[in-house]
């Protein structure tokens, strides 16, 4: 294993007994299953991977087109395209056990007993390849589940303690902004079980073309992402972290190392890198990097230096 310190310091954070190496993850849906990247980026140097969503049948997705740009952002509606569990398992494992950095696999389902079956199988197949679970309660862009269950609290600590008392392994509830108290929500994961919560996932949005009036996503409406969300993705990690006594993961319009920071200084003790995948699938180690020097430059020693500093 890569050492978790770096020039003397030590990034690490730990969930369940279970070590991160580095605060600097790639985003679920953004990187694939990270063989995509070979080549682009080296996986090793990240402190996670956080897997394309995993649902119980294999899954097409929604009609093309899928992705819209926007002013700084752009607009997806994938509806969760993906290989299914068992070529998840028999497809995908293979190359997880190569990597170094940690291996989540991003959960979703339209039921209750779908993500409960996918952990089920997971847990029976895959051992020790994958270091833990990132539940999908907020994906704006399905028409049933995912979303249903992280818009209401009862639902979302319900499940959570389902998945809970099927895996031993970290678990990760993603939570969605497009609530009216969000910190509600990450309330209710810890009740149940809930081992740290990654927010936020896309807010939902809409772009219409005008000439031929209707919205240019056949959906109509999708998940709005990039550097046009960070504010908001920034002040929901704030709200957070206040108000739960797990660990917190950030994640929207992350691009620089600074908007990294910001994340860590309102709460965060890591971070996922999203859509600036796209642009320059390098932006996690450049992240990593600034990151590293900045804790350097400010004499901190460990991930929990970048809190409290403005209460």
């Amino acid at each position: 294993m890569i050492s978790t310190t770096i020039n003397g310091l030590d990034l690490s954070l730990e969930i369940r007994g279970k070590t991160m190496r580095n605060p600097v993850g790639a985003a679920s849906g953004t990187i694939g299953y990270g063989s995509e990247y070979e080549g682009l980026i080296n996986l090793d140097r990240l402190g996670a991977l956080y897997t394309k969503a995993v649902t119980l049948e294999p899954r097409p997705g929604n009609d093309a087109p899928r992705i819209v740009e926007t002013p700084c952002g752009i607009l997806n509606s994938i509806g969760l395209a993906n290989v299914g569990v068992e070529r998840f398992l028999t497809e995908k494992l293979p190359y997880f056990e190569s990597l170094e950095c940690a291996v989540v696999a991003n959960i979703a389902g339209a039921s209750a007993e779908e993500y409960l079956e996918v952990v089920s199988r997971l847990e029976a197949k895959a051992g020790n390849c994958l270091w833990g679970y990132e539940i999908n309660l907020s994906c704006p862009n399905v028409k049933e589940g995912c979303m249903v269950f992280g818009t209401e609290a009862s639902q979302v600590e319900l499940l959570t303690r389902a998945i809970r008392e099927r895996t031993t392994k970290p678990l990760i509830v993603k939570l969605t902004p497009n609530v009216t108290d969000i910190a509600l929500m990450a309330r209710a994961a810890e009740a149940g079980g809930a081992d740290a919560v990654s927010c936020i996932n896309t807010l939902l949005g809409m772009v219409i073309d005008v000439n031929k009036r209707r919205p240019i996503l056949p959906g109509g409406t999708g998940g709005l992402s990039g550097p046009a969300i960070l504010p908001v993705g920034v002040a929901a990690v704030y709200r957070v972290s206040r108000a739960i006594e797990i660990p917190v993961i950030g994640i929207g319009g992350i691009a620089t190392a600074e908007d990294a920071l910001q994340y860590l200084l309102a709460g965060a003790s890591a971070v996922q890198i999203g859509t600036a995948n796209f642009a320059d699938p390098s932006t996690a180690e450049k992240v990593l990097e600034g990151v590293t020097a900045y804790a350097a430059k400010q004499g901190f020693e460990h991930i929990s230096a970048f809190h409290g500093h403005f209460e």
